[in-house]
């Protein structure tokens, strides 16, 4: 798990305390928030690489801070209780942290919120990875093995540029298998670990793309957008700047 990101694991029950512990032990960082009652389960001895909050009161009076504080939030709780937890909380996808709810048999890791711009998603494969449970992805572009338009080339440090609109209908179209063109200027993709959609063609540049044709366009490339070209495409258009010297 990365150390950057802040995580928060957040327990209720005795046997959550159990599980949020082992868990964090494994990640080796994060902060345990666990009842004050609860306390006598954890180590005696805490490792350096965990800390701990004990808390009193429902967890409810702590939960806007924890989600204010935090990169990934953790629950060994039910789902329908994390929902009604953070509700309050929602903000939007871009500002919102990663929620991933893990049952009280460590059987299944559920992304609730912000599965791809929040890492979410990811989280849920590496820590179901760690406990030999499930990752239950529910998000479409998952689900249909394909990628996602708000986070395509992140990891190689692409920045997306356009407005969130334009990222709602693009995603909808790919999902929904309409003609989306790609347009790979001055850097060529990386390799995808899945095979592209067959509703996705490839270009090597802008000129070469029948704009009647296709009703999303991906654009990869370095050079200004001219604001005609914004206006033509309205909010069909998502334009991805890869990193430099990546």
């Amino acid at each position: 798990m990365t150390a950057d990101k802040k995580v928060a694991l957040i327990t209720v029950t005795k046997k959550g305390v159990m599980s949020g512990e082992r868990l964090a032990l494994k990640i080796g960082h994060g902060t345990l928030f666990c009842p004050q009652k609860f306390g006598y389960l954890l180590s005696a001895k805490k490792p350096e690489s965990r800390d701990i909050c004990l808390y009193e009161n429902a967890l409810n009076t702590h939960i806007e801070r924890i989600f204010k504080a935090f990169d990934q939030l953790i629950f060994f709780l039910a789902l329908g209780a994390v929902v009604r937890l953070v509700a309050p909380h929602l903000r939007c996808k871009y500002q919102d942290p990663g929620v991933l709810v893990i049952d009280q048999e460590t059987r299944f890791v559920i992304p609730v919120l912000s599965g791809h711009v929040g890492y979410a998603n990811a989280y849920a494969e590496k820590i179901a990875a760690l406990i030999d449970a499930q990752a239950i992805l529910t998000t479409a572009s998952d689900a249909s093995q394909t990628f996602s338009v708000d986070i395509l080339g992140r990891e190689q440090g692409w920045q997306v540029e356009a407005p969130n609109i334009n990222l709602t209908r693009v995603a909808a179209m790919l999902v929904n298998a309409e003609p989306i063109a790609l347009i790979e200027e001055d850097e060529c993709l990386y390799d995808w670990p899945y095979a592209w959609p067959e509703n996705v063609t490839r270009f090597s540049q802008f000129t070469a793309v029948n704009l009647q044709r296709y009703q999303g366009i991906l654009w990869v490339t370095h050079a200004a957008i001219p604001p005609d070209i914004w206006q033509q495409l309205h909010e069909r258009l998502v334009v991805y700047r890869p990193g430099f010297g990546n």
